[in-house]
């Protein structure tokens, strides 16, 4: 009889608890839509990419420091770690912009395109390839998330088309990090040391661009300066690394769908939070992600021996 697995080995497919925890994150995620059009009130967005970065990376050498975990061995990182670092600096400074420009709805939906890029980076570089089950589920869960935002995709002023391209552009290069993850190192380096990288250097890179963001402050106050540390704490800090646990321990193509669920959250909350108008056709599209959902991670079927 076999043993089963511990929480720590790696998994073929997505498992109950992987299922759990991604829900959890795409919650948070979507919830951090919101606290980024909230935080934008008060301070420009390239100074928003830095100050996010450097206090999440306080509190990620902070908590390495209390668990005893090193981070300054040679491991052959440095390269990817670089590279991950960049593209994830590049991410959040575009997707501040472009939420600037564009409304959260549009903004949401162009970033959460982030699936469709992993799938084919998976596809062409990781080895695991498109199913028609799998390409039918994403196709499923992406018509679902497309109802949701029908009513709402309206183009308040035509510099919304800037942000809704560079929010494409976003997602893209969050796509992007996680193939370099899976195919580099990193995928078995410390989660803490591959988020460090991304923080540590994301905030470097984004330093000389400050003084061209506009003014730093903008009417900074306790809403939008609590959205700043939540972003930081919670959102950086302990999802991205639970993210980052989760791609070293399962597919990188039976995770990522579940982001499709993260502007289905951000709609709902946009509405408690923000007075953004609910239809029935969110519980509608909550049916066709979760079908999509079960499409995409569904066991291949095992061949028994003839």
């Amino acid at each position: 009889m076999s043993q089963p697995l511990s929480v720590f080995e790696k998994r073929d497919h997505v498992d109950t608890l992987a299922v759990g925890m991604m829900l959890m994150l795409t919650f948070a995620w979507g919830f951090n839509q919101v606290l980024i059009k909230v935080s934008t009130e008060g301070y420009s967005p390239i100074f928003l990419t830095f100050a996010r970065s450097t206090l999440a990376a306080l509190v990620v050498f902070a908590w390495c420091h209390f668990r005893g975990i090193r981070l300054f061995e040679k491991d052959g990182t440095l390269i990817a770690g670089t590279i991950v670092g960049l593209l994830f600096g590049a991410e959040f400074a575009l997707i501040f912009l472009g939420l600037d420009l564009t409304t959260a709805a549009r903004g949401t939906l162009m970033i959460n395109t982030m699936p469709f890029w992993v799938l084919l980076g998976a596809h062409f570089f990781l080895g695991e390839k498109i199913t028609p089950m799998r390409l039918a589920g994403v196709v499923l869960a992406f018509a679902g998330v497309a109802l949701v935002f029908s009513d709402e995709l309206s183009l308040p002023d035509r510099s919304a088309l800037t942000g809704d391209l560079i929010c494409l552009a976003a997602g893209m290069l969050w796509g992007a990090t996680t193939i370099v993850i899976k195919m580099s190192r990193l995928a078995t380096a410390k989660p803490e040391k591959t988020l460090l990288y991304q923080l540590v250097v994301s905030s470097m890179m984004v330093v000389p661009l400050i003084p061209f963001g506009g003014p730093m402050l903008r009417n900074p106050d306790f809403l939008s300066t609590g959205s700043l540390l939540l972003q930081a704490v919670f959102i950086v800090a302990f999802t991205y690394l639970l993210w980052f646990w989760l791609v070293r321990r399962y597919p990188a193509s039976g995770l990522t769908p579940f982001a499709f669920l993260s502007p289905v959250h951000g709609v709902i909350l946009g509405g408690l939070l923000l007075n953004e108008p609910l239809s029935v056709n969110i519980f509608i599209a909550l049916g066709l992600i979760a079908a999509g959902l079960l499409l995409v991670n569904r066991p291949a079927r095992r061949v028994q021996p003839g």
